[in-house]
């Protein structure tokens, strides 16, 4: 072995931690938890001092259910607290720059849309949910894609999250809708 080291051949670029390599082989073992694991494991960040929610506002039910949907989308534990404050929260978070993305012009028009077709849904069906709001978005001429955005964004506060539609189930009519019509107020404003 010492006869075939050469110094020339080795490289002299110095050895690096590539924290985005090892936040997605994280995310892999993340999925790879069976989902009860998952859900115990994520309690320390569903508490406080990082839960921005009332302790009496977290509903166990609605995390269960939400719970498998959050495993596919965290890379790291810590993420699930802004994966599902939206649920336990009064209010979805204010991130103006989610609002501003996704309230473009004509948005109060597909949301008051999307309101009564989701007001008409079957809510026992995430499906159901999404066939609401794929047919608001075809009433105004928009795909799936720019139709939810602005139903994200007025139920959940973010641009980005959980499956819309499993989350929609999971928040439930009553305020699901009371979120969206919370939005087409503050537009009108």
């Amino acid at each position: 072995m010492i006869a075939a080291f050469d110094i020339s051949d080795v490289n002299p670029n110095p050895a690096r931690f590539d924290l985005k390599k090892c936040e997605a082989i994280n995310g892999d073992h993340i999925r790879l938890l069976d989902v009860k694991d998952f859900t115990e494991r994520c309690r320390p960040w569903l508490q406080a001092p990082f839960a921005p929610w009332a302790p009496e506002a977290f509903d166990e039910a609605k995390w269960q259910a939400i719970a498998p949907h959050a495993q596919t989308r965290l890379k790291v534990l810590s993420e699930i607290t802004d994966n599902v404050d939206f649920l336990f929260l009064p209010e979805p978070v204010e991130d103006e720059a989610s609002w501003t993305k996704a309230m473009k012009e004509g948005s109060d028009a597909l949301l008051r849309t999307a309101r009564e077709k989701l007001e008409a849904a079957d809510w026992t069906s995430a499906e159901s949910l999404k066939e609401a709001v794929l047919a608001a978005g075809e009433a105004h001429g928009l795909k799936l894609g720019k139709a939810q955005a602005p139903v994200r964004v007025a139920v959940t506060g973010r641009t980005v999250g959980l499956p819309l539609f499993e989350s929609l189930e999971v928040l439930g009519k009553e305020t699901t809708l009371a979120r969206i019509d919370a939005a087409l107020a503050k537009l009108a404003a």
